[in-house]
């Protein structure tokens, strides 16, 4: 399973019409061990996370939350053994296409690669105000 965004995933990100915030939720899975040797899976993304928490608020982003996945209250269990779940604000799409398209970006996912078995990110927009009720 791919880490990383095929190309149509990123075109229909960068074509898409979000407008306004886009809160990306992160599904995380780690490898026991990370392939360089350096530690765990979890370690690695560590690393990852600190080296892009400051290029996120460089973008005018936020980290809004991190935790631990812990039960499936309503579902199906079954290959929804996440270990971390994030939520990472950004102020629009192209603040998140401007840091993730940077050599220092590319530079530290590596460690992401280092670190995850797999992953599903999903981008996210608020509800239009006449449908939240």
């Amino acid at each position: 399973m791919s880490i990383t965004p095929n190309p149509d995933q990123f075109l229909d990100y960068v074509n898409s019409d979000l407008d306004g915030e886009v809160v990306m939720l992160n599904l995380l899975k780690f490898k026991p061990a990370a392939e360089s040797g350096d530690g765990s899976g979890a370690d690695a993304y560590t690393r990852y996370g600190d080296a892009v928490v400051k290029m996120i608020e460089d973008q005018g982003g936020t980290v809004k939350w991190l935790g631990q996945a812990r039960h499936v209250f309503i579902g199906d269990p079954q290959g929804d053994d996440w270990d971390a779940v994030a939520l990472v604000s950004y102020p629009n799409r192209q603040a998140f296409i401007d840091m993730v398209s940077t050599p220092a970006y590319n530079e530290a996912h590596t460690h992401r690669e280092d670190g995850l078995e797999r992953t599903v990110v999903i981008a996210c927009a608020p509800m239009p105000a006449a449908s939240q009720g």
